[in-house]
């Protein structure tokens, strides 16, 4: 019987996850005025801070799961949330006026390339790699789940 390699480097879109949300749940936990964000009211400030508390959740989770096997379903129902999160938020930063007032210059201005586009395409990329490691870890899976039907026979 072959051994079912448990763990794929591509793994590693779980920390990139952190990467890409933990400076926002920093700033929006302790400093939300600070975010560079236009027309902040209290409204905004608690929404920013309920977000912030979500998505450092979702990034604990994901520390936490980037250590287990790949075929555990926990791993990879966490792995399809985070996908949608990402590619939902990508849609959103495509679709919503400026609200971060910094720009790239008049070059980057001129071809539409703003933070809020930046921050879509960087989310949209996370929601593909959850995707990909889904696709590249379903041989894993399936293997493991293989395996565990041989030894209950």
């Amino acid at each position: 019987m072959s051994q079912v390699q448990l763990r794929h480097p591509f793994s590693v879109i779980f920390l990139l996850h952190i990467a890409l949300d933990i400076p926002v749940v920093i700033q929006g936990l302790w400093s939300p005025a600070a975010l560079p964000f236009l027309e902040l009211n209290n409204t905004a400030l608690v929404f920013i801070k309920l977000y912030a508390a979500l998505a450092g959740g979702m990034c604990a989770a994901a520390l936490l799961c980037f250590s287990l096997p790949e075929f555990l379903p926990g791993k990879r129902a966490l792995a399809i949330g985070l996908s949608l999160y990402h590619v939902t938020c990508s849609t959103v930063l495509f679709n919503a006026p400026r609200f971060i007032p910094h720009s790239f210059g008049p070059l980057a201005e001129s071809i539409k390339v703003t933070p809020e586009i930046v921050w879509g395409v960087l989310h949209g990329f996370m929601g593909l790699g959850f995707g990909a490691w889904w696709q590249l870890t379903v041989q894993i899976t399936a293997m493991m789940h293989n395996q565990m039907m041989m030894k209950t026979q």
